[in-house]
């Protein structure tokens, strides 16, 4: 069983860098091609991403809470569901500090995922004596993908075709920013250099050479759909009934598929449901399509990152 969760697992990472270093290799010939401001294959490619990465936040009430307790299951959807819309709400009313408070979060969100998700690869395959430091990896692979491509100067203009509102998110302080990104990222490079922690670091540039050759909204959906969701899936396999009794079988693949068939359905109603948002705040689908999909997108990390908390903290902390 330890085995095939290890070739999951395995497999997962080696996917979510394949497919980093291959749209950062796209995104360098696209943009020399078609040039910078071309915005069509920019769309085309997180739309598919953001496709990939939506299945797995809709798993969460299957790892929180008993089946059989159907009271409760439908209390916890209907809270999860509110808390979403509120933040929609928020984001669309509030845009700039509605999204500046997505952004820290989610920053904390992914660095401590992808942390708990390296933290398991290591127990799964006994790695011994070169724990990783988690607060090294999570700073790094939290802040670059969520927030260098926002400070990108390359991030002007497609904020604006976005949302004109979030053009100045920053106040102003991008390079002041970038200057403390990059203090934290180099003292985390060589956090992990000294445990020999090789791997990790390689993460760490992949993700960099992603956001500085990558449009901000192609980085950032390849970022969430490619690599944090493939990652935070593989982590759910381990906990989904399905899942585990492939893995019993030693049949990773299908463990694997067990714990991403859940989640279609989610992709299916964010398909409808942003349409529909589209048509009640009265923007454009065509113009706006983007930026409501990744208000929702934005909105469900709210109690996704509630809910995952508690997995992660006993992740890390066994």
């Amino acid at each position: 069983m330890e085995g095939a969760k290890l070739k999951t697992f395995a497999t997962v990472r080696l996917f979510s860098s394949a497919s980093i270093a291959m749209v950062t290799i796209l995104s360098i010939i696209f943009t020399s091609w078609l040039g910078a401001n071309s915005l069509n294959w920019q769309v085309a490619m997180a739309v598919i991403a953001l496709a990939i990465g939506i299945p797995h936040g809709a798993l969460d009430h299957l790892i929180t809470l008993p089946r059989n307790r159907t009271f409760v299951m439908v209390l916890f959807i209907s809270i999860y569901i509110a808390v979403a819309l509120l933040a929609i709400w928020a984001i669309l009313r509030w845009n700039q500090w509605g999204f500046i408070g997505v952004v820290l979060m989610s920053a904390t969100h992914f660095g401590i995922g992808d942390s708990a998700f390296i933290t398991e690869l290591d127990r799964l395959s006994s790695r011994k004596g070169k724990s990783i430091s988690v607060w090294a990896y999570a700073s790094a692979a939290g802040l670059i993908p969520v927030v260098i491509p926002l400070v990108n100067s390359r991030s002007t203009a497609a904020l604006e075709k976005v949302n004109s509102k979030l053009v100045n998110w920053h106040g102003g302080y991008s390079s002041q920013i970038i200057i403390i990104i990059a203090a934290i990222c180099t003292i985390a490079i060589l956090t992990l250099l000294s445990k020999k922690r090789y791997r990790d670091c390689a993460d760490i540039f992949l993700l960099f050479a992603l956001v500085t050759f990558a449009p901000p909204l192609v980085a950032f959906a390849t970022y969430f759909g490619c690599w944090h969701a493939m990652r935070h899936t593989a982590r759910l396999s381990s906990l989904l009934p399905a899942s585990i009794i492939n893995y019993q079988a030693g049949k990773s693949f299908a463990a694997f598929r067990s714990a991403v068939i859940p989640g279609l359905p989610a992709l299916l109603g964010a398909a409808i449901f942003v349409p529909l948002l589209a048509g009640f705040a009265r923007e454009s689908i065509t113009d706006k399509f983007l930026w409501l999909a990744l208000v929702t997108i934005w909105a469900l990390t709210v109690p996704h990152m509630l809910v995952t908390a508690r997995i992660d903290r006993a992740a890390l902390k066994n």
